[in-house]
């Protein structure tokens, strides 16, 4: 049975699927600097969140959203969530492995690019193959999505991820042997006095002019959302 989600402008139906909505897509989403035209690409979509989140935020410029997942039932449930959308027809799905599929793209497609990518590298798998396909590296390792993203991401664009600390400055340092150079840096914690849990990424083609800009995010403080939480997100949950 199908789970649902309800935000301000659109609702989600996960099917089942390996990336059901979670904290960090949405994090991610209302975080990543998007262009307001040109077209975005969301890698791994899962039930298609964070390109449902693009086409909310670039309504205004009407920039088109394509969608890519491996797994067969994530783009299908990504395609129904879109269909039922406002802006269906600027989004568009594909159930394809992004490292083969990128290949027979031009060079420098996108003008951004967001990721919440599998991260765990080794352990136990989850027992659900979709789930661990959602979840691990095996299918898409850091090094396959950099080139991927390097590959397709216009020379002036950014590509925006989510990570857990340890593995998010792993992926940093391995993103300028792909000639992809940090800019910005959000430092995530449940609450201030816990340690970063998460880091937003925005990567470029370009190197910085001066070291990227750090920022920080506490998602609860005093027991209920922090005001920087409320202030990102409140766009897009009912509550807020």
């Amino acid at each position: 049975m199908a789970k649902g989600f309800t935000f301000k402008q659109f609702h989600i139906d996960d099917f089942g699927c390996g990336m059901p909505v979670s904290t960090d897509g949405v994090l991610l989403g209302a975080w990543a600097a998007l262009p307001l035209h040109g077209s975005i690409l969301d890698i791994g979509t899962g039930s298609g969140l964070l390109a449902l989140m693009a086409a909310q935020r670039t309504a205004h410029g009407q920039a088109r959203i394509t969608a890519i997942d491996i797994d067969p039932q994530a783009a299908q449930a990504a395609d129904h969530n879109f269909a039922r959308s406002p802006w269906a027809e600027r989004l568009h799905c594909t159930a394809q492995d992004v490292t083969s599929w990128g290949v027979q793209q031009p060079a420098g497609s996108f003008a951004a690019i967001v990721c919440n990518p599998p991260y765990f590298n080794h352990g136990q798998q989850a027992s659900c193959p979709s789930r661990a396909t959602a979840r691990h590296t095996d299918t898409l390792s850091h090094d396959r999505l950099l080139a991927a993203i390097r590959h397709l991401l216009d020379e002036t664009g950014l590509a925006s991820l989510i990570l857990p600390d340890y593995e998010g400055r792993q992926l940093l340092h391995e993103a300028e042997s792909h000639q992809l150079f940090c800019h910005r840096i959000c430092e995530i914690r449940s609450t201030e006095r816990k340690p970063i849990s998460r880091l937003l990424i925005a990567l470029s083609p370009v190197p910085p002019l001066s070291p990227p800009t750090i920022e920080h995010l506490s998602i609860h403080h005093q027991g209920e959302y922090s005001e920087a939480f409320c202030a990102l997100t409140r766009d897009f949950y009912l509550k807020l």
